[in-house]
């Protein structure tokens, strides 16, 4: 009945799902004393939008088993002999292997636990402060102090991961994270909470980088841009677990739902503890530690053909014969410490979209939500609840449809349209919070577009830093320096949010969430011009290929190359 293209397919879901937001929204924002949790479901089950979402849905399976492709480790994929009818004067585009995607899951699962604390922190922030009697500055520490020693983890996980392997860096992740979520479950006090938030926050600087490096190594080139993304896909899900766990335990008494809270996130690590036990190792931390027959064997269960498996083995064994380490692990640090030009250009992109992701302040803005709705005129704690509720299935809608695209139109215009995106979004956000600062009465426009402000910053922040930060980081380093590149970045990542976390009340107190806001959009005007220039196309290459973009003519002649 329809003659649509593949590229209408996708521009009418993306409409459709962003429309499906903005109506959520300005119900919440007209009544947002009387919002229901899960009423937003009425919406996809009207009759006129289940033809749209059926097709969506059989558009996303088409998507997932034909994947986009440009790498030539992938080249085999065109011209081996395939049993299957091929189709005429055309090519097969390869299937997303289950086994790496397999692996990308479980080892993502591991993001999780971050997203669930910034959900769950964002609703158990109101009642600590309730049952403590914590001041301003107390509750940005509490919420900074996990960010904070989270750079700890960072840090320390590159030589970590490079010494034990990136699977059982992992395991060490979960299980510190659930001594944490104890803690915090179980303290009596401000003091021990703190605590607690110290240990969890060291697991989340292992998790935010062993997770991306390690689905990176493990996945073809032709789905990493995919599978590397899974983590902010999983954070999203965490956060929106977070979230509903608040409106579930928000009718308790104050003095024990945030415990319950905080003390369920040990649930989840102990299950990815355990299925993190069924992975296999990185193929190229196997080939840095000279065990190649167990890189082969694991190569060729993330690869289409065992062709393509020698074609990746060959590239991850010239490279770590190119640049081997030494014992100590010391020349990587000078290397890092004193850089070459390409590799101070990989520095700079990847340090640089680290930073720009946290101060966008996307997690400060995910913590304080109910603070900044509450400013904006949403009083009702329920109606608190709900609201962040709506605001966490965005995020997870938009993060997913990201994923599945990523490789198809690669890194650049998906970065570039979020962060310009969030520039307008924030804008808009200033806009209505100064109107509503200076009026007794709150007119309903200025809430609306407050609402709506926040769940389009998120969905921005979902659609380009938020997935292709970690998709970026995890990819452009080389093999040795993988690691501990990737660990300084995150450092940045972690520092910065744990600065933003802990001053943005403070700063929002001196001049207003309005203009909070707005210095916030034009921190992501600076970061759009930034990434324009300075961040080059990744999709489609092997790890190995990449680093050659950001090298220059004398950076080749250097090494031998043309």
């Amino acid at each position: 009945m329809f003659s649509t293209s593949q590229e209408d397919l996708q521009i009418c879901a993306t409409l459709f799902l962003a429309l499906a937001f903005l109506s959520l929204s300005f119900h919440v924002a007209q009544r947002p004393s009387t919002l229901p949790g899960f009423s937003l479901i009425r919406f996809y089950i009207h009759p006129y939008n289940q033809t749209y979402l059926l097709r969506f849905v059989s558009h996303l399976r088409q998507k997932i088993k034909t994947p986009h492709r440009k790498s030539r480790s992938t080249q085999v994929l065109i011209s081996a002999p395939m049993e299957e009818e091929s189709l005429p004067q055309k090519r097969r585009l390869p299937r997303l292997n289950k086994f790496a995607l397999a692996c990308a899951l479980l080892a993502s699962t591991n993001s999780i636990l971050l997203g669930y604390d910034i959900g769950v922190m964002s609703g158990a922030a109101l009642f600590i402060r309730e049952n403590l009697k914590l001041s301003s500055v107390e509750v940005e520490i509490l919420v900074g102090s996990l960010n904070v020693f989270s750079l700890i983890g960072s840090l320390a996980s590159g030589k970590t991961s490079d010494l034990i392997g990136r699977r059982y860096t992992i395991v060490l992740a979960a299980a510190t994270f659930f001594i944490g979520a104890l803690l915090m479950g179980l303290a009596p006090s401000y003091p021990y909470l703190i605590s607690g938030r110290m240990v969890a926050g060291v697991g989340v600087g292992y998790s935010l980088m062993i997770a991306p490096v390690y689905t990176a190594e493990v996945s073809p080139a032709v789905t990493r841009g995919f599978l590397t993304s899974l983590p902010e896909v999983f954070i999203n899900v965490g956060i929106l677990l977070g979230y509903v766990v608040n409106l579930s335990l928000s009718g308790l008494p104050s003095r024990y739902n945030w415990r319950l809270m905080l003390g369920l996130a040990a649930v989840p690590a102990v299950g990815i503890a355990a299925g993190v036990m069924f992975m296999p190792e990185s193929p190229r931390w196997l080939v840095m530690k000279g065990r190649v027959d167990e890189a082969k064997r694991v190569l060729r269960r993330t690869s289409t053909s065992d062709q393509e498996a020698e074609i990746r083995l060959d590239e991850i064994s010239a490279a770590a014969t190119q640049d081997t380490p030494s014992p100590a692990g010391d020349g990587v640090w000078r290397e890092l410490l004193c850089p070459s030009r390409a590799l101070r250009r990989i520095l700079v992109a990847a340090i640089g979209i680290n930073f720009f992701m946290q101060a966008s302040g996307n997690d400060a803005v995910v913590y304080y939500t109910p603070l900044v709705f509450k400013a904006a005129g949403v009083h009702n704690r329920k109606g608190l609840m709900g609201v962040t509720v709506i605001m966490g299935i965005t995020k997870t809608m938009f993060v997913l449809i990201s994923a599945l695209f990523l490789d198809h139109y690669g890194r650049r215009p998906l970065l570039l349209l979020g962060t310009t995106g969030m520039a307008v979004s924030l804008a808009g956000l200033g806009l209505g919070s100064k109107f509503l600062e200076h009026r007794a009465q709150k007119p309903m426009w200025a809430i609306a577009l407050c609402v709506v402000g926040v769940c389009a910053d998120v969905s921005f922040f979902s659609i380009g830093l938020g997935p292709i930060t970690w998709v970026y980081s995890s990819e452009i380093f080389p093999t040795r320096l993988r690691a501990q590149g990737t660990a300084i970045a995150v450092s940045v990542n972690r520092l910065v949010s744990g600065v933003v976390s802990m001053t943005f009340l403070t700063v929002s107190e001196k001049i207003s969430f309005g203009g909070t806001f707005f210095v916030l959009a034009g921190v992501m005007v600076v970061a759009t011009v930034y990434f324009y220039f300075l961040l080059p196309e990744t999709s489609g290459k092997s790890l190995e290929e990449i680093g050659e973009l950001f090298e220059d003519q004398e950076d080749r002649i250097a090494r031998g190359g043309k």
